[in-house]
This record gives structure tokens, sequence and C-alpha cells, in this order.
């Protein structure tokens, strides 16, 4: 039913997408069994993923294939003398092995293990088309929404003191090196997704099932329902509407003014304006916020490294999204919403809908609405007020956090359990009861709940 399901919005998507004279998600996947794939680490951590239904044996062999296959694919393009100009020198090697193992779960497995090994196909395939899903979803905003917000979330953003322009001053000043670090952990946040979901879905391949809840899951719907709310509030962020654009260059013909990250926002009442049609309106809310939320949370359940892994994620791309002016302040309180709302929603749907989880959803969404039409509606006020307005959000967003986190700890099932009334050991048996026959060192040992006496 979920594949199901999830085959036909990558139907209706490529179909919208052609509307628009683009390529759908289905177009730019099926390319990239020949073509140089956009990101190869993507389909190599898919590839992880995939594997974890797979015997070590069986692990090793995919991954040699996976990377034979791109020595193949590197050698065809230098006799051809294909360039690379965009993407990955390598990853077709995964994508072929992932397609290769789904083959062979139809023609050479059957009943359980067929079963699992396409559940691992589809868990390393959605993760991919997760990607191309967003891709698509991004080109569709800036075709369909020409007019954008920003200077309506700029102004409510004085209310928390304007972060985005503070991030950007520190990481102009902190150089070239740190933010080439930033930009990495910024574009490889699915492999480090990955890398969690990994450690969670370790004992797949021995346990012969996937856990009921898992990082992937809620890494997806973030991914699916986010760009639905950018269709609704767009924005292309402040070094779009205050700079010249992400890469030096391009932006000032629709920029407001080049005020970003150096100087402060002109004053004035916000209204929507026209920026062009290729950059995509993808800040409210943050969804990377969101996905290094969850890949924190996730995280805290392994052990220490993986911890401090999350740890720095969450940091880094927080400092990235803002530092880089890719959002602003109040995109990343909606993002933190946004996660933690999913996150409870999909645990909430795994154990059964019960009223402490319906109640925290719906808080959730609630308070994700309010920062929304506040946003909008409010941001004059806003900016007037910061020492009210700028603790309330944050207030928001903490009592948001503070209900997941009580919620989520109710649900853990009790450490000590309830002592049980046993049977007195020198109560009498009649001849003809069924205990009559069992030795009497059995006997004491059922009564101390199968644990056999110690020997004397």
């Amino acid at each position: 039913m979920a594949g199901a399901a999830t085959l036909g919005f990558l139907v209706v998507l490529e179909i919208a997408a052609r509307r628009y004279g683009l390529p759908g998600p289905i177009t730019t996947q099926a390319k990239e069994v020949v073509f140089a794939p956009k990101s190869g680490p993507l389909l190599y951590a898919s590839m992880a993923l995939m594997m974890v239904v797979l015997t070590w044996r069986q692990r090793f062999v995919a991954a040699g294939l996976a990377i034979g296959v791109d020595v193949v694919f590197a050698l065809v393009r230098w006799v051809a003398d294909a360039e690379v100009t965009e993407g990955s020198h390598f990853g077709n090697g995964a994508l072929w092995v992932m397609l290769g193992c789904a083959v062979v779960a139809v023609t050479r497995r059957t009943g359980r293990e067929r079963l699992l090994l396409l559940k691992g196909v589809g868990l390393g395939l959605l993760l991919v088309a997760g990607r191309k899903t967003g891709d698509t979803w991004l080109l569709i905003t800036s075709k369909t929404r020409p007019a954008v917000l920003d200077q309506y979330v700029a102004t409510a953003d004085h209310a928390l003191g304007d972060p985005a322009w503070v991030a950007g001053r520190i990481v102009t000043a902190a150089g070239p090196a740190a933010a080439h670090v930033l930009d990495w952990v910024y574009t490889q946040l699915a492999v480090a997704a990955v890398v969690v979901a990994l450690y969670q879905l370790r004992r797949v391949a021995a346990e012969r099932r996937f856990p009921g809840h898992h990082l992937v899951r809620t890494f997806l719907v973030i991914g699916l329902l986010g760009p639905a709310v950018y269709m609704i509030f767009p924005v292309v962020g402040p070094v779009f509407a205050y700079g010249t654009g992400a890469f030096g260059t391009g932006g000032e013909q629709w920029a407001v003014a080049l005020l970003w990250p150096d100087l402060p926002l002109p004053s004035g009442p916000p209204q929507p304006m026209t920026y062009d049609g290729i950059t995509p309106r993808n800040c409210m809310p943050s969804l990377h916020t969101a996905w290094a939320v969850v890949i924190f949370i996730h995280s805290r359940g392994g052990p220490r490294i993986l911890r401090y892994a999350g740890t720095f994620w969450l940091v880094a791309t927080l400092s990235a999204t803002l530092g880089f002016g890719y959002h602003y302040g109040i995109d990343l309180v909606a993002g933190v919403v946004f996660a933690v709302t999913v996150e409870a929603a999909l645990r909430t749907f795994d154990r059964g809908w019960d009223r402490s989880g319906v109640r925290l959803v719906a808080y959730g969404a609630s308070v994700f609405a309010v920062l929304l039409l506040s946003s909008r509606y409010l941001s004059t006020e806003m900016a007037a007020h910061p020492r009210l307005f700028g603790p309330l959000l944050l207030l928001l967003m903490a009592t948001v956090v503070y209900g997941y986190v009580r919620t989520t700890r109710a649900w853990r099932p009790n450490a000590v359990v309830p002592a049980q009334r046993s049977r007195p050991l020198l109560e009498p048996v009649r001849a003809d009861h069924p205990e009559a026959v069992v030795p009497v060192a059995e006997r004491v040992a059922l009564a101390n709940d199968g644990e056999q006496p110690a020997s004397t």
C-alpha cells in the first residue's frame, strides 16, 4: 500500500513538472542509470541502507560490484572524452546494484526472504527518490510562486535580533576554511542521516525484520511535506532577497538592496516582492534544520561517538543555514517545531493514536501555524516589540520540544516489573494433580520464575 502510494505520488509530480517544461523525479532518476549522477555519495549511502538486509558476504560482493561498475563507467567516459561538468564521477554502480538486487528478489527469492530484500531495496531507492522529489518540488515553487514574502519574514526576524546578519558576519570573518567545512556539512546531510540509520538498522539482517520506527521514515516524510508549505509561504532567503545570490552574482537585479550581511535592514512596511523564476522558495520552514534536529533526536540512542556526531551536525547545520544567508532566524524556529511535530506524529502512529500523542501533535501543528501567521500578519508589531515577541517565539518552540521529551519519556516501558504473587512452596498437592509428578527441584524453580536453585 505504501509503495503504491509513493509510486502514485511520483507519477503525479512527474506530470506536474512536465507541465512547466521540467524533468520530473522519475526522469531524473532514470537518467542516472547511464549518465553521471548528481550525488554519488547519496547513491552509495542509499546502497548502504539497502545492504542492512544482506549478509556480510553479500555486502562485500555488492560493494565490489558497485565499485567495478563505476570503474567501467569512468573508463568509458575517459575513452569517449565525456567530461562530467555537473554532478559526481561515481554513483552509477550503486544504483545498478540496487536495481540488480530488486531483480534477484523477484526472480531468485521467495516468501519472507523476497519481502525482506524488496524492503531493503525500497528503503534505499526511497532515499534517492526523496532527493529527486525535493528537487522537483523546489523547481515547481520557483515557477509557480513569482512573488515572495521575504520582507515580512525579515521584518519579523527583528524580534530575534536579525540572527542571519550576525551569523553571516561571523562566517565571513572565520575565513574560507570554516566556510568549506560548513558547506560540506550542509550538503551531505543525507549521508549523516544514513550513518545514524545504519546504527538503528544494524540488527535487521539477523532478526529478518525492520524496526517499527527509524530515522529514514521521519527524514522522508519531512522531505515530502515541507515543500508543500513552500507553496503556501514562498521565501527565498536573505542572501537572495538582500544580497547578490548564493554564488556571489546574479541576484542584484532582484534584490531589495545589497544589505546582507553587513548593513541593517531598512525600516518600512513589508510587502510581497517579485523574484526570478529559478531560485527555489525553500526557506519557511528550514528543512535542513528539521532534518538536523531529527538526526540529533535519533542519535541520542546510540553510542557516545554517535551522540557527539549528531550534536556536531545540528550545530554546524544551524550555523551554515544562517551564516550562508540561506534562512532567516524564524525559519529555524519553525523548522524545529516542524521536525518535532512530524517525529511525534510518526511515533504516535507506530504505537497507536492515544490521547497523549494526539495532544502533542495537535499542539505542535498549532504552534507551527501560529509561527506562519505571525510572520505574515504581525511582522511589523513583532519588529516594534522585540523584547516581547523574541522571547515569546523561543518559548513557543521550547514548549513543543519539552512536550515531546516529556511525552516520549512516558512512552518508554518501565524498567521495574511489579512482583507477581507466587504460589507457596509448601502448598499441599493432591495425588491426582498434574504437579504431583513434577520433581521437587523443578517445582522450586517454577516458583522462582524459572531460576534454578543454587547448588549446595
